[in-house]
């Protein structure tokens, strides 16, 4: 598999987390732990389904482990816990850091030019203007913004350190959505009440466990260890401009200017970080 093809099926994912919103408004009113509980039981499961012997490949060093639990798990319940802790747009904006810093990270495993730092930068702006839709405020730092931006840690470093086990079969990915599964449940057992969906609730939550909270897990696992971090890094804040627009296409937001600059931003960015991988196409 060439670096190129695993990009862009890296870049899946990102496609797939452009319904995330939709799907999770869907199924409002589900505690978001039990919602995660869920969605990753769904993910690995269906893994199973398909794979019936994947299970094999789950013979791992603990360190794989750690990594990939840890990275699935980690970032949404540290992600949760800021949404609980701090203004909901202020910690989405620092959970959002995420794609930077594995541009950033990226440093360490492959070579990082100065277009690929200005294309996360560009990015970043176009997610910016997403999150807050042009109001800038500037706020106070707060225990919930330190664990927003520990999220994105999480996420940076787990999909970073993913190419240094890149000789793991992406079949564990189902194993790590088992386990993430089960540290969700016992975390909502622990600080949620259970709802009862309804039937709209119950389709909004298999299409998050069989999509963005599942088989987005298996193409990013794919993109970090095979393709080039510092473009997909770069070309991850399509995520929150896709899944707005999911949303506006849905009735249930509406297209504004922040939009549009924001998607010439983006796109821009991710354009300039992939300029060797397009030149080479």
């Amino acid at each position: 598999m060439t670096r190129g093809i695993a990009t862009a099926l890296g870049f899946g994912a990102v496609l797939l987390w452009a319904v995330l919103a939709l799907f999770t408004t869907r199924a409002q009113g589900v505690p978001p732990l039990q919602l995660l509980a869920l969605c990753f039981a769904i993910g690995g499961g269906a893994s199973l389904l398909l794979r019936p012997g994947a299970w094999r490949t789950w013979r791992q060093p603990w360190g794989v482990w750690a990594l990939g639990v840890g990275g699935l798990f980690g970032y949404h319940l540290l992600y949760v816990l800021s949404l609980r802790m701090a203004p909901p747009v202020e910690a989405s904006l620092i959970a959002y850091l995420w794609p930077l810093l594995i541009v950033l990270m990226s440093a360490t495993v492959q070579r990082l030019r100065w277009f690929h730092v200005a294309g996360a930068f560009l990015g970043l702006a176009g997610a910016v203007l997403v999150v807050t839709g042009g109001r800038f405020e500037v706020f106070a730092p707060s225990a919930g913004h330190g664990v927003a931006f520990a999220a994105a840690f999480v996420w940076s470093g787990y999909s970073v350190l993913s190419r240094r086990v890149a000789e793991v079969p992406t079949e564990i990915v189902g194993g790590f959505c088992v386990a993430a599964a089960i540290l969700s449940a016992i975390a909502h057992l622990a600080l949620e009440t259970w709802v009862w969906p309804d039937a709209g609730g119950w389709l909004a939550i298999a299409g998050l466990g069989m999509g963005p909270l599942g088989a987005a897990f298996f193409l990013w696992d794919i993109g970090c260890k095979r393709g080039d971090l510092a473009v997909l890094g770069a070309a991850s804040y399509a995520a929150p401009l896709l899944s707005t627009l999911v949303l506006v296409a849905a009735g249930l937001a509406d297209a504004s200017w922040t939009l549009g600059a924001a998607c010439a931003l983006i796109t821009g960015g991710a354009v300039l970080a992939a300029k060797d991988l397009l030149r080479r196409g």
